[in-house]
């Protein structure tokens, strides 16, 4: 790996030590700083965000202000007075990396940088702060200003847990406050570690207050991910239903539990339902196709497009990830802490539950999975994101672990460095639409009727169940009376959100 930052990053080092080939290389650059000049934590940081952009994005051919000749003075020399002061026309590292993404917000959706980096590494693990009620917010359907939450499920052993917060409760105001367009952020995602809720009725979407409330808490959680793992007998049917809410290494045993009981079962249906679930890792991802087939053991699942930079210097086959029959994963040190075999059901047929929140690895799933069996999607269209990121430190070769770490700063980058497709090269940067792009049924969540999860009483679990048992979609109810469009929600609110990940460990040089 280091090999790879002497061959990219030579240009940016003043005294790099490196080792290659198992001897020790020194290269020696000068930097030149005018005389005088002062740079400021700032300064590092943005170089940081600067040196970290050319390296990984995966658009840096195409921002000029990324090209490796930008700050050069010559093949041994980058003035780093230029760089300094070419950056200084931002206000904050933050505005730095914005004014460095190719077409934010257009091309580049997804790339962002934090200020504290544990926050991140945490929320990657599940491990956030939190009082534990996940949430969806919906402005109210009268045109007002107005906002509304209506709870999606609870973390176990949280404040929410405790106080009796249920899915399908609503609440309008927060410390007696009205929940607003303009005001939902500072009430509900502001740095008060406690607040209270105003419950409220539905009122066909404009709830109004019924004088309860409950007082909820923020502490350090970390939520299984693996939320439900339930076996339903319908229709003459054994139906595995799953939900999943985050590509979490940290439970991919656990999800692997799930799926050990769905083959005591003897399951033959499965319904895994992605509806909160913004991603994560990569590898969980394979994990959980590998659990859903198994009979494509060692055959490609996904392959990753990155920079022209990147794809010199690793081997091809670092770029490809293939169906596997086992789960080895191992902590930052190289230690190995899950060691097992793949739980697989052998299935020619899935089903998932999506919407308009179900992105990046969650769709990865549904892509290269639909290049090998027969799969069904029920719910609305899905984020469309087909990119994916890997953290970047401010450190020698931009890693966790790599040498002179910045002790001066708690920043760290997520930019989006690589495009994932089926092994049919297949993606589609507008999501998956049930029915128009893979069969399935078109139903949005009726938010005055949410039903419980793992229970038929929930309409998007119903109707799953009705396409498995009917097979007919005109004996499902597609269309909801109240169509309301969700504006925010607490998942969005987390560091993790809705990323797809890889560990820049699993490439190999060539």
């Amino acid at each position: 790996m280091k090999h790879f930052f002497k061959t990219t990053l030579l240009l940016f080092l003043a005294v790099a030590t490196f080792y290659s080939c198992g001897s020790k290389e020194t290269e020696d650059i000068i930097e030149e700083v005018e005389e005088g000049f002062v740079a400021t934590i700032d300064d590092e940081i943005n170089f940081f965000i600067w040196r970290g952009l050319n390296t990984f994005y995966l658009w840096q051919e195409d921002v000029p202000d990324l090209s490796d000749d930008k700050f050069r003075v010559d093949e041994n020399t980058i003035n780093l007075t230029d760089l300094y002061r070419f950056f200084r026309k931002y206000n904050s590292p933050e505005q730095t990396f914005d004014g460095l993404l190719y077409r934010k917000g257009d091309i580049d959706r997804f790339s962002w940088i934090v200020d504290d980096f544990v926050a991140l590494e945490n929320s990657f693990q599940g491990i956030s702060t939190s009082n534990g009620m996940e949430f969806g917010l919906v402005q109210n359907r009268d045109g007002s200003n107005n906002v509304f939450g209506y709870v999606r499920y609870v973390v176990a052993n949280s404040s929410a847990a405790e106080n009796g917060v249920s899915r399908g409760m609503y609440f309008n105001t927060v410390n007696g406050t009205n929940i607003t367009t303009t005001n939902f952020r500072d009430l509900l995602f502001g740095s008060a570690t406690s607040y209270t809720i105003g419950l409220a009725d539905y009122n066909g979407g404009n709830p109004t207050s019924n004088g309860n409330s409950i007082n909820l808490t923020k502490t350090e959680l970390q939520e299984n991910p693996v939320a439900v793992a339930e076996t339903l007998n319908e229709g003459g049917k054994k139906i595995g239903y799953l939900m999943y809410n985050q590509f979490s290494a940290s439970f991919d045993s656990q999800m692997n539990a799930a799926f050990a009981k769905f083959k005591a079962d003897n399951v033959n249906e499965l319904i895994v339902d992605l509806r909160y679930n913004g991603g994560g890792s990569v590898r969980s991802a394979v994990y959980l196709g590998s659990m859903i087939t198994g009979q494509f053991n060692g055959q490609v699942y996904s392959r990753q497009r990155w920079n022209s930079k990147v794809t010199a210097e690793f081997s091809a086959e670092s770029f490809i990830n293939n169906f596997t029959n086992r789960i080895r994963n191992t902590d930052g040190d190289g230690n190995v802490i899950v060691d097992e075999n793949i739980n697989s059901l052998n299935l020619e047929k899935v089903y998932f539950i999506v919407s308009d929140n179900t992105a990046s690895a969650s769709e990865l799933v549904i892509n290269a999975l639909n290049a090998y069996i027969d799969v069904s999607i029920v719910g609305t269209t899905t984020v469309g994101k087909q990119v994916g990121s890997i953290t970047l430190y401010d450190s020698e070769d931009l890693q966790r672990n790599g040498n002179r770490l910045n002790t001066k700063h708690a920043y760290a980058m997520q930019p989006l460095v690589l495009e994932i497709v089926n092994k049919n090269n297949e993606n589609d940067i507008d999501g998956y639409t049930p029915v128009v792009d893979i069969p399935g049924v078109e139903i949005t969540e009726d938010f005055g009727n949410l039903g419980q999860l793992g229970s038929t009483s929930d309409p998007l679990l119903n109707a799953t169940v009705n396409l498995i048992t009917n097979s007919a979609k005109g004996n499902i109810e597609t269309k909801n009376n109240i169509r309301l469009k969700e504006l925010y929600n607490s998942a969005i609110a987390k560091p993790m959100k809705d990323n797809m990940y890889i560990d820049l460990g699993d490439l190999q040089l060539k």
